[in-house]
């Protein structure tokens, strides 16, 4: 239970500063910030393990984690403002 207590904080930490970070003005709500933070500290582990800077046991770095965040932020946006 205190796994995903931690992933759940270390997402949203990570995706407020992937938003603080990239230029624009992003209207997400603590929810989707959380879990673009969540699914960029994913993006970074497992994209890490795949090109042999991780292992798959060992959590990727904050700063490995902010930029998966940014990225899926980017990509949110670029797929938020098509729809319109």
């Amino acid at each position: 239970m205190m796994s995903i207590l931690g992933t759940i904080a270390v997402g949203f930490v990570v995706g407020l500063i992937a938003r603080a970070i990239k230029p624009g003005n992003d209207k997400l709500g603590l929810i989707m910030t959380t879990l673009l933070g969540i699914a960029g500290a994913f993006l970074a582990r497992y994209a890490g393990a795949a090109m042999g800077w991780y292992t798959p046991e060992q959590p990727a770095g904050w700063i490995a984690s902010v930029v998966g965040a940014m990225v899926l932020l980017i990509f949110y946006s670029l797929a938020k403002g098509r729809s319109r």
